[in-house]
């Protein structure tokens, strides 16, 4: 076949062509394919310029393959089949031998509290995957999911496309995290007493306003910002600054350092909640909702654990 003819070659005509050959006529193709005769008659037409070269030939009322059609029968119909089959028959998954790389955005701080109780899960549940992870926040996941820069993602989220599924993953209260060789605030510190120290914040704005100025209406000493809470442990560790912090986050912050302690927030304040979204077009792959349901349990252990190290 030489280029011209590949160009033109329409691959819903080959069916066609095979509908002829197990009927032996247009007119039993056309009722099987349910098309109308003309259409089946343009349709060969069309597979005849492209093979260039005769493809069917009459026999009696009937017709039968040229040696040529013959061939392309012969060697088109395994083909066929096999994608025919590749449609009908759901793909196969099986987390022991899969080796897909899962893309998942993680926010400030879920990464440490979720992944490590991951990767232990998956290297003996699915060891031969890989999770390619990276930061996102509030502002950036919806746009990272939509392009599919992520498979899914575990965030803080104001608004989701109708394109994105989501459940809750993590709800968690806040408390504060101090040094108590500096700072002396106690388990339950008062309103007074909190908002004296200085304090170390999280804020996405690029200021001095967190959480607890913006939601809570409180203006606390801020001596520093940061862009996130990977680093409030070590800030707080050694010095006299305070940090408010998700309550999941706490308990594998004083397995590292169990120096340090965390007092309830002074005031009333409703528990917070991160995400697990997705895109709904991937609601059906197996290798990610073996990931999404993994997430999601180990999403519940880490609450139950902070509400029974805390007693909150």
């Amino acid at each position: 076949m030489n280029v011209v003819h590949a160009r033109e070659l329409d691959l819903n005509l080959l069916p066609v062509l095979l509908a002829v050959a197990e009927t032996g006529s247009v007119t039993g193709a056309a009722a099987r394919l349910y098309l109308t005769q003309s259409a089946v008659s343009a349709a060969l037409g069309r597979l005849r310029s492209a093979v260039g070269a005769p493809i069917l030939t009459k026999h009696g009322r009937g017709v039968v393959l040229t040696e040529r059609g013959a061939r392309l029968v012969a060697e088109a119909s395994p083909h066929l089949d096999a994608i025919v089959s590749a449609v009908r028959k759901p793909a196969g998954f099986d987390p022991l031998t899969d080796d897909r790389s899962i893309r998942i955005g993680f926010c400030s701080g879920a990464d440490r509290c979720l992944l490590p109780p991951l990767l232990r899960e998956l290297a003996t549940e699915a060891p031969r995957m890989r999770l390619l992870c990276t930061p996102v926040n509030f502002r950036t996941v919806g746009d990272e999911l939509a392009r599919r820069r992520i498979d899914l993602a575990v965030s803080v989220v104001d608004e989701l496309s109708t394109a994105m599924a989501s459940q809750p993953l993590l709800r968690s209260r806040f408390l504060c995290l101090f040094d108590p060789r500096h700072v002396r605030l106690g388990a339950r510190p008062t309103e007074r007493a909190y908002l004296a120290q200085e304090h170390v914040v999280v804020s996405y704005n690029r200021d001095a306003r967190g959480l607890v100025e913006d939601t809570h209406g409180r203006e606390r000493k801020v001596r520093c910002a940061v862009a996130d809470f990977s680093s409030l442990a070590e800030i707080v560790d050694g010095g006299s600054l305070v940090a408010t912090i998700p309550s999941i986050y706490a308990p594998g912050i004083l397995e590292l350092r169990p120096h340090l302690r965390v007092a309830a927030l002074p005031f009333p304040h409703d528990a917070g909640s991160i995400d697990l979204l997705w895109p709904k077009a991937l609601e059906g792959d197996p290798a990610c909702r073996f990931v999404r349901d993994a997430l999601i349990r180990l999403g519940a252990a880490a609450e139950k654990k902070a509400e029974r190290y805390f007693r909150l």
